[in-house]
């Protein structure tokens, strides 16, 4: 406790005591005020009437921090002429209030210290001493103090009188002082561990808040308690949003962890944000105890690993891919060679003129299917050993319109009509050959799924993009589409892999290049079927 609070509550006491004895004396002694008695009880009056306003100025004073050690020690020698005083006016040494300077020392200790007490004894013990001498001899006859009744006790209970009461008063100081002491030592140790219980406080909360996973806390009955920074940017509910709701209703497929308190639990599931999009999360659960070793609920740690997930697939269809195309680079290097000697060969003997015109036939049959299949072995070798990107800074949108112009002639596109919806003014820093490769492969692709006729849109625009909400980075986003008739998820998982297809006459080797030189640029490319229907592809390059 501060010695302001101590101070406040000594001078609260003192205000109630006071103002009870005055009202007690004027209500029961009214008529005698007149009398000598009277006169003595008009005194105490005078006394107790001071005391109380003596107490309400130090009441005010106690707003004037720089005053408190002072008001202290006005205090104590308050408390010590109040009590003399008091002992004056009530026949001294047969007074009954002499106890109170008991209180005073308590007082003086309690406010100032262990040394205080004792000087305050010290002066205690004087002052009484005093007063019973001084009676004893009949020099306070003056003031109303009788010698007779001083004498009738006898000096050798006068003397065991002092001295007793000299033997409390230091006693009753000894006790405070120690007592003062330990209270100090208790005030500064909880003192101490209240500042650390702040520090830890101040802490968790911030350790809690900037966690790069989502954390909260539930109660044995599943009701949500702790929600910190990451739940929230991935549910967009705030803490007090989420406070006290069941976790069940907010993450449904966690509705287990509830009803297993007892037992450690992992996963991951699905999670739909507001945006109708799909999240995969993953969670671990354990229980935590209060401090009688009750259960008091669970700890779920969650974080969003569909970036994680897709890089996961990405990077093993990226090992299948690069074993695949290492051996199969070195094959395609193996059959072109007789190939060129087949195709010759062929070509010799189709210029022959001793060649019938059947065979003539054949030979122009040979001839056209080595030249596919040295332009397939070609796309290959293009896909399996893809050269190094030269990047530059470019705009998006004239090459675009570029490709647009360029296709316009060609009849596979003759249905088909094109949305440029790249924002002017867009820079994008790529290989620039390669992504009109890219483009081309998608528009291609896009044609081909639409033999009817439709519309193939292209848009940019930049975003953040990373693994979580925290470490994002910006990047360039470049998305395709048309209004075919889409693929399914079987279809989109194989999609990227060299030679499959379900095209009649396609080699499957298209977008498997459009994804090593996307993947060359150190970007992704994904596709997915809108719920309108159609195919979009997405790539993303970093800027």
């Amino acid at each position: 406790m501060g010695l302001e609070r101590k101070l406040r509550l000594f001078i609260y006491a003192r205000i109630v005591v006071s103002f009870l004895f005055l009202a007690s004396t004027v209500l029961l002694n009214y008529q005698d005020l007149t009398s000598a008695e009277g006169h003595l009880q008009s005194g105490l009056i005078r006394l107790m009437a001071f005391s109380f306003l003596f107490s309400l100025c130090c009441l005010l004073f106690l707003r004037l921090q720089r005053y408190h050690a002072f008001i202290a020690y006005l205090q104590t020698i308050w408390d010590l002429l109040f009590v003399t005083v008091l002992l004056l006016f009530t026949n001294g040494i047969l007074s009954p209030y002499s106890f109170l300077y008991l209180l005073s020392i308590m007082s003086a200790g309690l406010l100032l210290g262990g040394r205080q007490a004792l000087y305050a004894a010290s002066l205690c013990s004087i002052l009484y001493g005093s007063i019973v001498d001084l009676q004893y001899f009949g020099l306070l006859a003056s003031i109303g103090l009788s010698r007779s009744d001083a004498q009738q006790l006898g000096a050798s209970h006068i003397f065991y009188t002092i001295f007793f009461n000299l033997m409390g008063f230091y006693l009753t100081a000894l006790i405070t002082s120690f007592l003062s002491a330990r209270a100090r030592e208790s005030e500064e140790a909880l003192r101490e561990k209240t500042v650390n219980y702040d520090e830890l406080e101040r802490l968790s909360t911030s350790i809690v808040s900037n966690l790069e996973s989502g954390l909260l806390t539930i109660t044995p009955a599943g009701r949500i308690r702790v929600f910190n920074r990451y739940a929230e940017m991935i549910t967009g509910m705030t803490q007090a949003d989420a406070y006290n709701t069941r976790l069940v209703d907010i993450f449904p497929a966690l509705a287990d962890i509830a009803g297993n308190m007892d037992s450690r639990m992992d996963g991951e599931f699905e999670y739909e944000l507001p945006s109708d999009e799909t999240m995969t999360l993953g969670y671990n659960a354990v229980s935590f105890c209060d401090s009688q070793g009750v259960s008091a609920g669970a700890i779920v740690n969650f974080k969003d690993l569909t970036s994680m997930k897709r890089m996961e697939t990405a990077l093993k269809r990226a090992d299948r891919l690069a074993a695949l195309g290492e051996i199969s680079a070195r094959m395609a290097h193996e059959i072109r060679n007789p190939l060129a000697a087949m195709s010759g060969s062929v070509q010799m003997l189709a210029e022959h003129g001793s060649v019938s015109e059947d065979d003539q036939r054949l030979l122009k049959i040979v001839l056209r299917e080595a030249g596919r299949l040295n332009g397939l072995i070609t796309d290959f070798l293009a896909y399996a050993r893809p050269s190094s990107p030269c990047k530059e800074r470019f705009e998006l949108r004239p090459l675009v319109e570029d490709l647009i112009m360029l296709l316009s002639s060609d009849s596979h596109f003759s249905t088909v009509s094109f949305r440029n919806l790249v924002a002017a003014h867009i820079l994008i820093q790529a290989d620039i050959n390669q992504l009109r490769q890219v483009l081309l492969n998608l528009f291609r692709n896009s044609a081909e799924a639409m033999p009817e006729g439709g519309v193939v849109g292209i848009e940019s625009r930049f975003q953040l993009s990373g693994a979580d909400g925290f470490n994002k980075t910006p990047a360039a986003v470049i998305t395709v589409t048309d209004s075919g008739c889409g693929i399914d998820n079987t279809t989109a998982v194989h999609l990227f892999e060299p030679f499959w297809t379900t095209k009649a006459e396609g080699s499957g080797l298209g977008l498997a290049v459009t994804y090593r030189i996307i993947e060359a640029h150190g970007g992704t490319i994904t596709v997915e079927s809108p719920p309108e229907g159609g195919c979009c592809f997405t790539i993303m390059l970093p800027v």
